[in-house]
């Protein structure tokens, strides 16, 4: 018996050596990164941004001079982010924190407003002209902006603006970097715009209709020609009711759509609801293809950057509707 109650205390302490073991090299290996990491940004600009979109851009602009760490991913909906306490983390250690504004990224407003205290906080989107924005009432809904700005690529060519001269004021000694960085950049957004509204225009006028999940399309429709219907309104944080279902069928039977379009950031539940609804109708209507709205694709893909993003959308919807 003694033999057993000793075997069984030493596997206890075998067991809690084991844990602190595996514990500290945890601590270890986290602090190894964090040297790994400190060491790669020293001398750069650490930034931290939010959406994809915003952090492609400071790549481009910013080039060797910065370090940026983008906190939402690949098929995450910013209308409903909430920051973890490492995201908390990472808007501390960064010298520049950049965010859409116009409540895209709404439950993180208090978290901009207690961080602009202390640090360059900056709404890429305070570059532009109100005037140029939409608002929900278009949409029978609050007179909030649309916040969706980089669907109109002139848009994003002033949230361009806005990241550069953000940068060329907190880091004055390579502002001839990011002007020429930057000045490469808007060239390419430029051809880019030219290149949308060139292609919308092989789709035949009675065809120009875009049904998509949730209204993030707005800006797209009215620069480039499309008449566009969604679900949900701007923001996914209210679901679509039975009357928003309905009302959305009947559209679509009515004008006889053929395509509608799921989005990589929201549930397709509703869409499916919608379309099984005009099948009952004797409609048949199809996915067009999944298009990226409130998020890139993968990052190291080609829908992984903003343009490519935008282009692939492009060849989806003129493939679906032409």
């Amino acid at each position: 018996m003694k033999i057993l109650s000793c075997y069984k205390l030493n596997s206890s302490i075998i067991r809690s050596l084991l844990v602190l073991l595996f514990i500290g090299c945890l601590v270890l290996v986290s602090a190894c990164g964090d040297s790994i990491e400190s060491q790669e940004s020293e001398g750069k600009v650490k930034v931290t941004a939010t959406v994809g979109m915003i952090t492609d851009v400071v790549k481009q602009v910013g080039g060797e001079h910065v370090v940026v760490t983008g906190l939402m991913k690949a098929g995450v909906d910013p209308h409903l982010y909430k920051a973890s306490q490492g995201d908390i983390h990472k808007l501390d250690k960064a010298d520049i924190i950049f965010y859409n504004g116009l409540h895209l990224e709404g439950k993180m407003v208090e978290i901009f407003e207690k961080m602009a205290k202390k640090k360059t906080t900056v709404a890429v989107s305070d570059n532009i002209d109100r005037a140029t924005l939409r608002t929900g009432a278009q949409n029978g809904m609050d007179a909030e902006y649309d916040p969706h700005i980089w669907f109109n690529v002139k848009h994003w060519m002033k949230a361009t603006e806005a990241i550069r001269d953000t940068l060329v004021k907190h880091d004055p000694d390579h502002a001839v970097d990011y002007q020429k960085n930057a000045e490469f950049y808007l060239q390419q957004l430029q051809e880019l715009d030219h290149e949308v509204a060139q292609k919308i225009t092989t789709i035949p006028e009675t065809s120009r209709i875009l049904v998509t999940a949730h209204d993030a399309f707005g800006y797209f429709g009215d620069e480039y020609g499309l008449k566009v219907m969604a679900l949900q309104g701007m923001s996914t944080a209210s679901e679509a009711g039975t009357k928003d279902v309905t009302d959305l069928r009947d559209f679509l039977v009515e004008n006889k759509i053929k395509a509608v379009f799921i989005e990589s950031s929201v549930p397709r539940k509703a869409i499916d609801a919608v379309i099984q609804g005009a099948k009952q109708k004797g409609h048949e209507v199809l996915i067009g293809g999944k298009l990226f709205s409130d998020a890139m694709g993968e990052e190291g893909t080609t829908e992984g950057t903003y343009i490519g993003m935008v282009r692939y959308n492009v060849e989806t919807i003129i493939a679906a509707l032409k």
